[in-house]
């Protein structure tokens, strides 16, 4: 394996082809977990851990897969690997299994893996693919984690559930809403469009 490759393969998924900010994938869980910081740090960690070995699963039997039945077997492989996250997390954190609820189970949604298991693990071998998941899922979460952070600390003057902004802040309500989410993600993907990767075009 090639490590401009490995490189590139890495690289790309955490810039300028971010699943979130670029590719605009994965919206939803932004919307669901991210009023608190925690929580999104679990989220993303079971969405990393599925995209990378879902994809290095379906790398290895790329071959095997009838055309016919394609999408079925991937959706197949990505939810015994959300099985798995969901069993750890009520096993050892069921506090923030109970919080996240449903949410866990919906990763199998996530335009994310399946994305990435149709563009690239079909068509790579497997240790790239497992770079690739990894990259995917690591460029999902910062962005997640990022506007997680703004919108505890600004909602609720919290992060981890300890208080950081004192009596003196007004919580914003609005930020740990739904569109609070949007206002984030928005400025966020602003931010990163005018600034940087205008900067590097440049």
């Amino acid at each position: 394996m090639a490590k401009g490759l490995v490189k590139k393969t890495f690289i790309a998924p955490l810039g300028k082809d971010n699943p979130v900010f670029v590719q605009i994938l994965g919206i939803c869980s932004t919307l669901a977990v991210t009023n608190k910081l925690e929580n999104t740090v679990v989220m993303t960690l079971g969405v990393m851990f599925t995209t990378a070995l879902s994809s290095f699963t379906i790398s290895i039997f790329r071959k095997l897969i009838p055309a016919r039945i394609r999408m079925m077997v991937e959706t197949l492989i990505i939810a015994t690997f959300v099985i798995i996250v969901d069993i750890v997390l009520k096993a050892y954190m069921p506090d923030i299994w109970k919080q996240l609820g449903p949410y866990v189970g919906l990763i199998i949604t996530n335009c994310i893996i399946m994305g990435r298991a149709e563009a690239f693990a079909l068509n790579n071998k497997p240790g790239l693919s497992l770079i690739d998941g990894l990259a995917s899922g690591l460029g999902y979460a910062y962005v997640l984690l990022i506007i997680a952070f703004f919108r505890e600390l600004l909602g609720t003057g919290t992060l981890w559930g300890v208080q950081i902004l004192g009596s003196w802040w007004t919580n914003w309500s609005i930020m740990i809403m739904p569109p609070g989410a949007f206002f984030m993600l928005a400025i966020f993907i602003w931010v990163v469009k005018e600034v940087f990767i205008k900067e590097e075009s440049k």
